[in-house]
């Protein structure tokens, strides 16, 4: 019988093809623009993870998030110090400068400012330059991005730029390879000290303090530790990239923007594809009529039109997921589009072309069950 219903199915190629489209047109749309919501999130906790070996960030008790800057004085440091359980802390400053180039034109960047003895939270890849040359004076180190950004003509990295912040000399010793951010500024590296001068002055100017716990100690035991002696925030670094994505999921109309287009993109594709279903299914109400004349049971009916649907979405979803993904590794190299298939996009993605299957078989299903056998006689 999945045969024959297989046989309807595709008896009308332009209705099948139909039936495919919708259900791929509402896969593509849920899948891509969940998938750029994902990809629109990662990149509010980019710097967060772009500062490797390190577990543990102190801060502020009433920081949200990563750019929600509370600084903090200098005795906090060696209270964290001062914790047991802390193998060792450093200072990490993050703010927003403003750079005079030579031209004469003002560039917002990203000012990070490295512990000067460590220059723990440096950047993993130098793509040009060497981090060593930081410990130079008036020394940074731009991310590649920003560096197109300032200097589009420049068909090599030209070493050695000289541009000013505070009215301040920086000298461009390097360029490196890091994360897209949320803001989409220039990134800038250089040490604490010179960060504090390059920033505009400030009773407390350090925004961040970089921890490890001993060895044999949970991360979160450690923070725990941290949190009850001094009175800061200390969270382990994925809790601080949680708290983030969840400060702009909660604080910025972001996710309903997207989910209004996924709910859309979900509607059209039932619409379209129940429509479709239900003529077809009506059309084929003789086939129907003849198959429940020859003994056929409304259970075996109702498992054809549930068969020929399930057909339907499986072909549909793969096609919509497949060309989701295609355009996302094609854009992403392309352009700036923020694009990251979670897991849970595909899965969501099936569970709403299942939701969408289900409802409409539920109409079509009813209309070839009451269907009266004795319509096959009938002219």
């Amino acid at each position: 019988m999945n045969w024959i219903a297989w046989r309807m199915l595709i008896g009308n190629p332009a209705k099948y093809l139909g039936i495919v489209l919708g259900v791929a047109f509402a896969s593509l749309l849920i899948a891509q623009q969940a998938s750029i919501f994902c990809g629109l999130m990662l990149l509010t906790t980019s710097q967060i993870q772009d500062v490797q070996g390190v577990s543990i960030w102190v801060m502020d008790a009433n920081v949200q998030f990563i750019d929600d800057l509370k600084p903090m004085s200098e005795n906090d440091l060696y209270r964290v110090r001062g914790v047991q359980g802390v193998d060792w802390a450093v200072r990490f400053y993050k703010g927003l400068a403003r750079a005079r180039l030579d031209d004469g034109n003002y560039q917002q960047v990203i000012l990070l400012g490295l512990d000067d003895s460590t220059l723990v939270g440096a950047p993993r890849k130098i793509l040009a330059g060497s981090l060593s040359d930081l410990l130079q004076p008036d020394a940074i180190i731009m991310d590649d991005a920003g560096y197109k950004q300032l200097w589009p003509k420049d068909k090599t990295y030209q070493i050695g730029r000289v541009f000013e912040m505070n009215d301040r000399r920086g000298v461009l010793v390097g360029v490196c390879e890091a994360s897209r951010t949320f803001q989409t500024f220039p990134i800038v590296y250089t040490r604490y000290s010179q960060a504090t001068l390059f920033a505009p002055s400030e009773r407390k100017v350090m925004s961040f303090i970089l921890a490890q716990g001993e060895p044999g100690l949970s991360s979160e035991e450690v923070c725990r530790r941290i949190h009850e002696q001094t009175g800061l925030g200390a969270h382990t670094r994925e809790k601080f990239m949680s708290m983030t994505l969840w400060y702009f999921m909660e604080k910025t109309g972001i996710p309903v923007n997207f989910f209004i287009t996924v709910l859309l993109g979900f509607i059209v594709g039932t619409a379209i594809a129940g429509q479709t279903f239900y003529l077809f299914t009506v059309e084929n109400l003789k086939q129907f009529g003849a198959l429940k004349a020859m003994g056929a049971s409304n259970i075996r009916i109702m498992g054809m039109v549930l068969f020929q649907a399930i057909q339907v979405g499986l072909i549909g979803y793969g096609l919509g997921i497949g060309t989701a993904a295609w355009f996302g590794y094609k854009m992403q190299g392309a352009s700036k589009l923020a694009f990251y298939m979670w897991w849970p996009v595909p899965l969501g993605t099936a569970v709403a072309v299942l939701v969408m299957i289900l409802l409409t078989s539920l109409v079509c299903v009813r209309k070839a069950l009451v269907v009266d056998p004795a319509i096959v006689f009938k002219g």
